[in-house]
């Protein structure tokens, strides 16, 4: 999600009221389009609780009473007003009452509830004629309801309020929408929504050329493009994907707070997207690496220095040889003389193991007060000569004629080195062994990050960050 401070790197209006101004019309008319687009699904709530506001916006949404449905409700109206006039045995009663059976059985059999996608109301107002008659079919339900014998032995009135109670409400729910000359339902919501559209185009391009003209490096177009999101404002279809804009610009404004949710989103994208890029990313060097290998890039880079490209230095000095040289030092000056007394008794050992195998050594320690004599002159050998060969590696780093000899012995090592990894069942066998080794490091590499994840990495960083804001 779009950061907080990335959504209001260009600030475009002075004055915080005129931005939560603008943001609070765009909310208003997101609300407006969730009512549009839901008016036709909650319409019977709206009839119900609210019919004046049906009355209002019907004609927004093309809708109008559906004549059949309509037509119907008129004719129980007329049979109201008759029975009061000439009662319910009269003529003309009766002669509504059968005008009412005929477009009961036409309403059953044409179903006008079907335009408006309102089936279910017709099957509820026949399972509710039948339950009233106790018939079993619903044509012979209305054709009972209908009939002067049974209004007269159920009582007029009481059918009649039961219908109006009951049926009437659920007929009256049915309306016809217009059609408009494209074959889709009319609706002229596009009237209440012009003048929003209105203001939004004059904001977002008074916004987008603040933009063009306070960054030098955007034209007008890449700055509309940056405000993307406001294009969603000025669209004729599609409404409902106002709410991106409407929601960006109340947390531009401080109306909206999104914080927790932009962390958790980063959080949870974070995890799953740098677990993907870690793995790919080390599977790729470590392919790359092998790959090289096969083709014999690494044996001509050691054995063919003429083949490399410039390397740079940097402090113009060379990293690895100031290594070795440091490691040597170390190795000489700092931890031969603390492992000395290990290096004497071995040498002791491998001395007294060779004299134990001479025959002279063996009579001497027969003879009396002999028998320690060649134990101590072991002990003084092994002391002098390791004693000896520290000094002379001591002396060998500081003398410059043995470091030549040191420098001639280790190119030579080199070079004999060189001509027997070249040999093809040395290189092939070398090459072998390190893509093996390297297949081994990737499969653990995959196998650490699918055991451990990331999860403790973004909680390090997150403390990291926590710490550095504190």
């Amino acid at each position: 999600m779009t950061s907080k401070a990335s959504i209001r790197k260009y600030p475009v209006y002075r004055y915080r009221w005129f931005e939560r101004l603008i943001a609070i019309l765009a909310l208003l008319n997101l609300c407006l389009v969730i009512f549009d687009l839901t008016y036709t699904s909650w319409r019977d709530f709206y009839l119900e609780a609210l019919p004046s506001l049906t009355q209002l916006y019907d004609p927004i949404k093309g809708i109008q009473p559906h004549p059949e449905t309509q037509n119907y409700l008129n004719k129980v109206t007329e049979l109201e007003e008759q029975v009061l006039q000439t009662g319910l045995q009269s003529t003309p009663a009766a002669s509504l009452l059968s005008e009412l059976r005929f477009l009961s059985q036409q309403m059953i059999g044409d179903n006008p509830f079907d335009v408006a996608d309102k089936s279910g109301t017709l099957a509820k107002i026949k399972n509710e004629v039948r339950l009233r008659t106790n018939e079993q079919s619903a044509r012979d339900a209305f054709n009972s309801f209908w009939s002067q014998a049974y209004l007269t032995q159920q009582g007029l009135q009481s059918e009649i309020n039961f219908f109006n109670s009951q049926i009437r409400p659920l007929i009256a729910s049915n309306y016809y929408r217009d059609i408009g000359r494209f074959g889709n339902f009319v609706n002229r919501f596009w009237l209440i929504d012009l003048p929003f559209v209105i203001i939004f185009a004059l904001d977002y391009l008074a916004r987008t050329f603040y933009i063009s003209r306070r960054d030098r490096s955007l034209n007008w177009l890449e700055a509309m493009l940056r405000r993307w999101y406001d294009i969603f404002l000025l669209l004729p279809f599609w409404r409902w994907l106002r709410v991106i804009p409407v929601t960006i610009r109340l947390y531009q404004a401080d109306l909206l707070n999104l914080e927790p949710v932009r962390s958790q989103l980063n959080h949870d994208f974070a995890i799953s997207f740098a677990e993907e890029i870690t793995e790919m990313v080390g599977i790729q060097v470590i392919d790359q690496m092998q790959d090289g290998i096969r083709q014999g890039d690494l044996a001509r880079w050691l054995f063919d220095p003429e083949t490399r490209k410039p390397y740079v230095q940097v402090n113009e000095r060379n990293e690895v040889k100031v290594i070795a040289t440091r490691l040597v030092n170390v190795s000489v000056y700092d931890v031969l003389p603390q492992i000395q007394p290990d290096i004497e008794a071995l040498m002791h050992h491998a001395i007294a193991s060779t004299l134990n195998a001479s025959p002279v050594y063996q009579q001497i320690q027969t003879i009396p007060g002999l028998n320690h004599l060649p134990n101590q002159l072991t002990q003084k050998l092994a002391r002098d000569l390791s004693q000896s060969a520290y000094n002379n590696l001591t002396k060998a780093l500081s003398d410059p004629v043995a470091a030549k000899l040191t420098s001639r012995l280790m190119t030579n090592f080199r070079d004999v080195l060189e001509i027997e990894l070249q040999k093809k069942h040395n290189v092939q066998e070398l090459q072998s062994l390190l893509i093996d080794m390297l297949e081994e490091i990737k499969i653990n590499y995959v196998k650490s990050i699918a055991d451990s994840g990331v999860e403790k990495i973004l909680e390090e960083a997150n403390q990291i960050h926590y710490t550095i804001h504190q």
